[in-house]
């Protein structure tokens, strides 16, 4: 994308204005509530593999959904047309569906008193004025100093640069309306090390709202090399019962996984293995989980969630006791519980770090099984049976001592959690989930 096309081709304010239109046309026609948003994005994403450029893609998109409610009946539309008359359809389109949408007493707009008014700026806009050219050489840096780590790095899956820009307006008819501009920039380089049948495949990435804090692309490259090489000479392990060692990246996981348990939809249907868990321990009593939706320039950082409810700050998981779901106005509803202004999902969790980094949690664990990969999506929500397919290190007398492929790591996420024995400071800043390592006390271990 070329510097004259970095801009966004709406300002805030005519989104705001769509967006006052498509709550006039719902009111016209009959709606008793509406809901909107306005929203429009473009990025650039530039891919070189073994030294020629790849790919090069642009997108550039925009869009708006409408909600409306006739009473306690609900009917919503989108489309991509900002046009008064596209707008006007839509909004017939919804009031249709509305129509033969039986009523739902739990459907309807956010209490007024909870919408936000005040929506401070979160330091979230910092577009990145990348030229093609300046792209690609980024990405040529990225996968040569991969090349130049090891002689062991025998081919490339590609090195990527990454920049988007996006914003929106969300609107309603009790008079909300808020919206901010957001962006996301990115590094990211994929490797293959060593020949025919000992060939292994590793990755590394970053990412950041700011340009000038991504590692160096040489940096990135550089750790996507050395993570493909130490992985070379993998073999199975006997199984066995041991603790277990998450990386960062996929302890983040493991945090997602209990978001999605102590959520109102799953709380509502029924389906989590957490239910009724208000005040009670579901984690080691290490774990401390607080949400922090105004920090600024965090990703998941936002001052008002998807039904346009102020967000706050608050703790999660105190001394691994549950102190709140994540709900949402309608899940409130179900649930007979107030929203906690998590429509659209957890914003900017972090989990308290311990003291030791990755080595120290090794050292730690004393033997085990450190995991840096996991296949598979093998977890059951309903029970909290666990069970992925693995790769890794095998750790012995605190220290690695060869990688470990082809083997599945099975527990229960209620134990898991429980069993947590130390979290590392090892954080990753590129996610809107923060965690270190975890130490999970025991789990099975199938190998050969």
């Amino acid at each position: 994308m070329s510097r004259s096309a970095q801009g966004l081709a709406f300002s805030q304010e005519q989104l705001r204005e769509i967006a006052a239109d498509v709550l006039k046309f719902a009111r016209k026609r009959g709606a008793s509530a509406c809901e909107t948003d306005v929203s429009e994005g473009f990025g650039q994403t530039v891919t070189v593999r073994k030294g020629e450029v790849d790919t090069i893609e642009y997108n550039r998109d925009k869009g708006i959904g409408v909600t409306v409610y006739l009473g306690q009946q609900r009917g919503h539309a989108s489309t991509s047309d900002f046009s008064r008359k596209a707008l006007k359809a839509t909004v017939e389109a919804a009031l249709s569906i509305a129509r033969f949408t039986a009523p739902d007493p739990c459907a309807g707009l956010a209490d007024e008193a909870l919408l936000a008014r005040d929506c401070p700026d979160l330091d979230l806009d910092h577009p990145w004025a990348l030229g093609v050219d300046e792209a690609i050489a980024a990405a040529h840096r990225c996968e040569e100093a991969a090349f130049a780590t090891s002689a062991k790095v025998s081919n490339s899956e590609g090195a990527s640069v990454s920049t988007q820009r996006s914003h929106f307006v969300s609107a309603n008819s009790l008079g909300f309306v808020g919206g901010y501009a957001s962006t996301r920039h990115g590094y990211s380089c994929s490797v293959i090390a060593g020949e025919g049948d000992g060939m292994q495949r590793e990755y590394w990435y970053d990412s950041r709202r700011k340009a000038a804090d991504l590692l160096a692309p040489e940096e990135v490259g550089r750790r996507a090399a050395e993570r493909a090489v130490a992985r070379l000479g993998a073999r199975k392990i006997r199984t066995c019962e041991v603790p277990v060692l998450f990386e960062a990246p996929l302890a983040v996981g493991l945090i997602g996984n209990f978001v999605q348990a102590v959520s109102g939809g799953a709380l509502y249907r029924k389906s989590s293995f957490l239910l009724d868990s208000l005040g009670k321990p579901v984690f080691s009593p290490l774990i401390h989980i607080v949400e922090r939706p105004h920090l600024r320039g965090a990703f998941g950082a936002t001052p008002f969630d998807s039904d346009g409810v102020a967000t706050r700050e608050r703790e999660v998981v105190v001394a691994g006791e549950l102190r709140g779901y994540f709900l949402s106005t309608y899940t409130g509803r179900k649930l007979g519980m107030p929203t906690t202004g998590n429509a659209g999902g957890s914003h900017n969790l972090r989990v308290a770090g311990g003291e030791l980094d990755l080595e120290g949690l090794a050292r730690k664990m004393e033997r085990g099984l450190l995991v840096t990969e996991l296949l598979g999506h093998g977890v059951n929500y309903v029970t909290g049976d666990y069970s992925r397919g693995a790769a890794g290190f095998w750790v012995d007398k605190g220290r690695i001592k060869h990688p470990v492929e082809e083997v599945t790591i099975a527990g229960n996420l209620r134990d898991m959690f429980l069993g947590i024995v130390a979290v590392g400071n090892d954080a990753l800043p590129r996610g809107a989930k923060h965690c270190g390592s975890l130490l999970i006390e025991r789990m099975k271990v199938a190998g050969r």
